[in-house]
């Protein structure tokens, strides 16, 4: 027996001792994940021993740590769009393992090269069966499935100039600014050298309520890099790059990618457009996924390709995305995009949104510098379907609400609130474009780009501009010359004045324009939202019935036009108005107006008495009170030197006006109420394009009112296509005192000719316009059949060239070629009728200037 228990016991001696040896060999690996090319921290990323099922994934942070059983010593790091990596473990030492990982870029080749190794077909198509389950469950896995949601958002945006070459970096001019530049992984994208140049953060609190709909974001902080006022608009730099870089949801049909809406690849109809291939199923995660790639079925339209990870719980939730798309989309100046969407299952079993990533390169070439800019939204806190109180909702629905206080918090506070750290990419930007406007040379370029691009030169207290209207011609004036200038905020807050002088050396006239502006808020008064009063005098030239949109009337390029150019007028307009703008984009603006028009060239005011004398009237006086109101919700624009240059969106613009003509205040020789309604909007249809719409009315009560003062319907007699504008209307052939008119512009962007073999390398797009106006004049203000009122214009026979509208509308249409060298559009319009009136042409070619992504 005493033998036995000594054999037992060097038995379990052995056995300890086995084991020990064993449990030393267990290796303890840890690390953080991160991004090749931005350092950022790469989330659950699939972590597995080779050759066993022992895994894990990486945590919000990044951050992984696993056990290795002794007999093993290989560890493989997997992740979607990413190359996989495998590494060897030393055995019984624990390690730390930091992992840089990089986008794999043939992933998607290679399912388009498999997708052509047989004929695709949705039927009896597994891959097509579970996104048609995708779709199916989309309801029920968005945020709106829930009556309340509320979360934390924190977002980044960082832009820098990229692809910049070692010589581009070593120019002389950049001696003094080699701090600016950060070198990076030449393969990843935006290329070795990188020039850091815009940096924003915010940080908000998200309000979702299903029934009523609304969706309200309280930002709590916002920071942003900042250059100085004279050379650029801060807040519309950052709408622009917010409309460039918009929420990628890929829960809706559509996701907009700079400015363009792209099919999502779970949309309703995403079936018809992309082919879809199941690629793996992964069995390390609960619940297991299913990797299900996707690429369109024609490589120019306006589709993404990548991968999504579906779950196999019955839920059919996205758990993550990544988009990309192919280089030969009909998408202008796009060099590379990626998007990364991740997802976490939350207490109420959806998957919500936990981090999304959108970066874009946009560039001129190929090779070229270019400017690549990543977006990164971060979510947390989750509350779900705990109502708060009403006056958390209150307000338009979408609408941003920024707290007081929210733009002046410090870098102590930053650091405690971000939900993710700032790479080293972004780290000094808003140090650096502080330093940067220091520098004298930087200065002097931004001066110089401002005179280029807005046409003011600025010197301190005042600038001079705009320089593409000091010289100009016509046939009234003959050669023009013309100087003027403003003050800047370096002068006042509060007050600013603006002045020009021209001369025409035909008719041997001085015209000026002298103004002065009270802002009421302190702020410049091209800063969103306006508030001010302004007085003004203006004694100049115009052609009655020209309108125009951003632009001067006596821009150069104006002066080139067609046909009969020689009526115009002088007017002497003093005008007084108060403008007020809120925060939720309505707007209101009362102004008073007295003004004395003379007719200029071979235009004349003239009356026939009841013996049909024709008697001269050298002027017409007019006093007039207006009130302008005006609503454009969630309306975005960039506010340059001269003009609100608009960023169109779904949201619509409503106008309505309202003008009294006062007889017998300040020389007013008529009574008159003029009311006119205008409402515009673009409506988008997915793959097959969008179409910008603009319905007007207008109606004129008065009696006796002269053609001067009724609506001159706006004409264009440039070779430019006016979008406002009717392109084959000559100046004064149209007057009304009551009409309505529609206006279509439906931009393809490429859908037909993409199908083209010989076009579709181009990227032209297609564009149709329809315009038609309907309308009348009444006979108390109709010089035909009431003697008292100025008769219409004539031409040298004496025959009338204004007209009023019969029955039959007024109706133009064109096709046309845009996106020509990524920058002309050229139209062939046609003119269906009045054709019968001297000088007018039934077709014409006209061309337009349009950059558009």
């Amino acid at each position: 027996m005493k033998k036995l228990a000594t054999d037992i016991t060097n038995l379990l001696s052995i056995l300890c001792l086995t084991l020990g040896v064993a449990f030393a060999q267990t290796t303890t690996v840890k690390g953080v994940i991160t991004d090749t090319k931005s350092g950022e921290t790469l989330p659950y990323v699939n972590v597995q021993v080779v050759g066993t099922n022992i895994g894990s994934t990486s945590d919000a942070e990044g951050r992984y740590s696993l056990t290795v059983p002794a007999n093993k010593s290989v560890i493989k790091f997997t992740y979607i769009g990413y190359l996989s990596i495998e590494k060897n473990v030393t055995p019984g030492i624990a390690q730390t393992i930091n992992i840089k990982m990089a986008v794999d870029a043939l992933q998607l080749k290679e399912v388009t090269v498999r997708g052509k190794t047989s004929r695709y077909r949705n039927k009896d198509n597994p891959a097509v069966q579970l996104i048609r389950e995708v779709i199916e469950h989309k309801e029920q896995n968005q945020m709106a499935a829930n009556d309340y949601v509320e979360y934390e958002q924190y977002e980044k945006i960082a832009l820098s100039l990229s692809n910049l070459s070692d010589s581009f970096k070593e120019r002389r001019i950049f001696r003094n600014y080699q701090f600016l530049f950060v070198n990076q992984d030449s393969t990843g994208m935006g290329g070795k050298n990188l020039l850091p140049a815009y940096m924003q953060e915010k940080l908000s609190k998200v309000y979702f309520r299903k029934n009523p709909y609304t969706k309200k974001q309280w930002v709590e902080a916002d920071r942003k890099a900042e250059f100085d006022s004279k050379f650029i608009d801060n807040d519309g730099l950052n709408a622009y790059f917010r409309r460039l870089y918009e929420d990628v949801d890929i829960y809706k049909n559509d996701i907009s990618i700079a400015t363009n809406l792209l099919l999502s690849p779970i949309a309703n109809t995403a079936p018809t457009f992309y082919k879809f291939f199941i690629r793996d199923t992964v069995k390390t995660q609960t619940p297991w996924l299913i990797e299900l790639g996707f690429v369109p079925r024609n490589k120019t339209d306006m589709l993404f390709e990548g991968k999504l990870f579906v779950t196999l719980d019955g839920n059919f939730s996205v758990q993550n995305a990544y988009l990309t798309v192919n280089k030969e989309i009909n998408l202008n100046f796009m060099r590379d995009l990626e998007a990364k969407l991740e997802f976490e299952k939350g207490t109420d079993g959806r998957y919500h949104p936990a981090k999304t990533t959108l970066g874009m390169e946009f560039a001129l070439g190929d090779k070229s510098g270019g400017l690549y800019g990543q977006r990164v939204v971060n979510f947390k806190n989750f509350t779900i379907n705990q109502a708060r109180p009403d006056s958390v909702y209150k307000g338009p629905a979408q609408e941003n609400v920024t707290a007081l206080l929210a733009v002046n918090k410090g870098e102590s506070y930053w650091n405690n609130v971000r939900h993710l750290p700032l790479d080293r990419l972004e780290r000094n930007i808003y140090r650096n474009v502080d330093t940067l406007q220091t520098i004298p040379s930087f200065r002097r370029t931004m001066d110089v780009a401002t005179l280029l691009l807005a046409g003011y030169k600025s010197f301190g207290l005042v600038e001079v501009g705009p320089v593409n209207t000091f010289y100009s011609f016509n046939p009234v004036e003959g050669f023009r010359l013309r100087f003027g200038g403003r003050t800047t905020t370096d002068l006042s807050n509060r007050y600013f004045f603006e002045t020009y002088a021209a001369y025409g050396f035909k008719d041997e006239k001085w015209k000026y324009f002298l103004s002065g502006t009270y802002s009421l808020n302190n702020k410049s008064v091209y800063q969103f939202p306006f508030h001010y009063i302004r007085a003004s005098f203006q004694r100049d030239t115009k052609i009655p019935g020209q309108d125009l949109q951003f632009v001067q009337e006596d821009n150069f390029l104006l002066s080139f036009k067609r046909g009969d150019n020689n009526r115009w007028l002088y007017n002497d307009i003093f005008k007084i108005e108060y403008i007020r703008e809120l925060a939720n984009h309505f707007s209101y603006r009362v102004g008073f107006t007295q003004w004395n028009q003379s007719p200029a060239g071979i235009l004349r005011y003239e009356t026939v008495d009841n013996e049909g004398n024709v008697q001269s009237v050298p002027q017409l006086k007019n006093t007039e009170l207006s009130l302008e109101l005006r609503y454009a919700p969630n309306e975005q624009f960039y506010q340059g030197k001269l003009y609100r240059t608009p960023l169109i969106n779904r949201s619509p613009i409503f106008t309505l006006r309202y003008n009294v003509g006062v007889k017998g205040f300040l020389s007013g020789q008529n009574n008159y109420h003029n009311i006119t309604a205008n409402i515009a909007k673009r409506f988008y249809f997915s793959q097959y394009g969008y179409a910008d719409v603009t319905t007007e009315g207008g109606y004129i009560v008065g009696k006796n009112i002269p053609f001067p003062l009724l609506m001159i319907h706006r004409a264009n007699q440039t070779y430019a296509y006016q979008l406002n504008s009717y392109n084959l209307m000559n100046f004064l052939e149209f007057v009304s005192d009551h009409y309505a008119s529609v206006d279509v512009q439906y931009y393809f962007n490429g859908f037909i000719f993409n199908k083209i073999p010989l076009l579709k390398k181009l990227k032209l797009r297609e564009v149709v316009s329809l315009k038609a106006l309907v309308g009348g004049l009444r006979d108390e203000n109709n010089p035909n059949k009431q003697t008292s009122v100025f008769r219409f214009p004539v031409d040298e026979q004496d025959k009338s060239i204004s007209y009023s509208l019969g029955r039959t509308p007024y109706v133009e249409g064109s096709v046309g070629i845009a996106n020509i060298f990524k920058l002309l559009r050229l139209d062939l319009v046609k003119r269906f009728n009045y054709l019968n009136h001297p000088g007018v042409s039934e077709w014409g070619i006209r061309a337009r200037f349009r950059v558009d992504f």
